[in-house]
């Protein structure tokens, strides 16, 4: 039997080294859908990824984000993981020593569920996201290329079955083939477990395997449209800035201000390791 949770989240504003960047963020996800978030580059995209999981220097200022009714914001990352939130982040991180094994069974046992049987199942999976048998005995990323990361993403991700999952740029990093094998393992969980998905991109290649039940569009800070595919198309067409003009919006982007007084966008030339907002 399908799932019937719903992910909601309401005016949502945050705040990052003191600059607002989520605006007012409105959208609902119901189990078994897919949408997409698409948006130029210091947009607020990945911020909302980080916001909705727990980031310690993400502040929330208002709004709300619910899953079947249970409040994640204000509650620590791993509650926010039981009540069943994942987030594939854009830029997996390297435990070295710690085997996706371990890192899966000790994530089970947290949330009270059996490990009995769990090298099987996760081989298993493994075969399913063509991961070879050498990246399950290394520690988790360590040394892996950016598609393997990600489809050692996938493989936590399925193993865990939270109730939605947010794909912060799954696609980087990923060649053709990889791309299709993760998109495709994440629309059967779609059918199979009554995953929701919300996946975050900046390229039409990924909605080609995915096929969103919705994309919506953000622009600093806000969703600024909402559609079926025709959007990408508009995207594809005219652009953001096209697409800005069409609806009457001002701004693209967040802008970070400088000591002038003047602004900066916080796209040109920054490092997302080192650029401490993070867009």
């Amino acid at each position: 039997m399908v799932a019937t949770s719903e992910l909601v989240i309401r005016d949502l504003h945050a705040t990052v080294a003191g600059l607002e960047i989520l605006r007012g963020v409105d959208l609902t996800v119901h189990a078994g859908e897919v949408h997409a978030i698409m948006g130029p580059n210091g947009c607020g995209k990945s911020t909302l990824s980080h916001t909705l999981m727990g980031r310690p220097d993400y502040t929330v200022t208002s709004g709300s984000a619910t899953i079947d009714g249970v409040e994640l914001l204000g509650t620590a990352t791993y509650s926010r993981a039981q009540a069943g939130l994942f987030l594939a982040m854009q830029y997996p991180v390297e435990i070295p020593g710690v085997r996706v094994e371990d890192l899966v069974g000790a994530s089970l046992a947290a949330r009270g569920v059996g490990v009995e049987g769990l090298a099987q199942r996760l081989n298993d999976e493994a075969n399913r996201l063509l991961v070879r048998d050498e990246f399950l005995e290394r520690g988790v990323n360590d040394e892996f290329s950016g598609g393997e990361k990600k489809r050692v993403e996938t493989l936590q991700l399925a193993m865990l079955r939270p109730k939605f999952a947010v794909l912060d740029e799954i696609d980087s990093g990923l060649d053709v083939d990889a791309l299709r094998d993760v998109a495709r393992r994440v629309v059967a969980m779609t059918q199979e477990d009554g995953l929701g998905v919300l996946a975050i991109t900046h390229y039409a290649r990924l909605l080609t395997e995915l096929k969103p039940d919705f994309i919506h569009v953000m622009m600093a800070g806000r969703i600024v449209a909402s559609g079926g595919p025709e959007i990408a198309d508009q995207l594809e067409e005219v652009g953001y800035e096209g697409l800005a003009r069409q609806l009457g919006v001002n701004e693209l982007t967040v802008q970070k201000p400088l000591a002038t007084g003047k602004f900066e966008d916080p796209t040109v030339g920054s490092n997302p390791f080192a650029d401490p907002l993070g867009l």
